[in-house]
């Protein structure tokens, strides 16, 4: 009563394998927000002591002002440049952007659009104070600023 031969180990099945790959894709693919908008400049969020946190992001556009990326410096210099949505704008063209921008929301939720400006924290005050008056033309009066919390406090 003897076995013949070493059967060793039975081979692994991978008829599932297919399957399980596909479902963590799907997962993935569920979970995962795409970005918006490219950044084309760069900054570094001033330090603040008392942060919030915004409730609805939906109700938030941004307005980002810095220096342009490294590949963009060669074309645009060094200077601080604002970004609105993909592209490079003046602050004349906030007035347009605000009017897109609240086109974008529900009647009930345009009250509620808030604009947070994202400065770079060497940006002069002198480009965010234009900005500033901009938005007040376009009656945008609710703003936030982009900040990281201190550590120490």
């Amino acid at each position: 009563m003897k076995k013949k031969g070493d059967k060793g180990l039975p081979p692994i099945s991978t008829a599932s394998l297919p399957d399980v790959i596909f479902m963590i894709l799907f997962f993935f693919m569920v979970s995962t927000t795409m970005r918006d908008q490219e950044l084309l400049v760069r900054y570094t969020l001033p330090q603040a002591t008392e942060v919030a946190k915004l409730e609805k992001k939906s109700l938030v556009s941004y307005i980002h002002i810095g220096p342009p990326s490294m590949s963009m410096q060669s074309k645009f210099g060094t200077t601080p440049k604002i970004q609105l949505n993909d592209s490079y704008r003046t602050t004349q063209d906030i007035l347009e952007f605000v009017a897109s921008e609240r086109d974008k929301l529900s009647e009930q939720d345009k009250a509620a659009m808030t604009v947070c400006l994202k400065a770079d924290v060497n940006t002069l005050m002198g480009v965010v104070t234009d900005v500033k008056q901009e938005l007040r033309r376009a009656t945008a009066y609710k703003i936030s600023y982009a900040a990281q919390k201190a550590m120490g406090y």
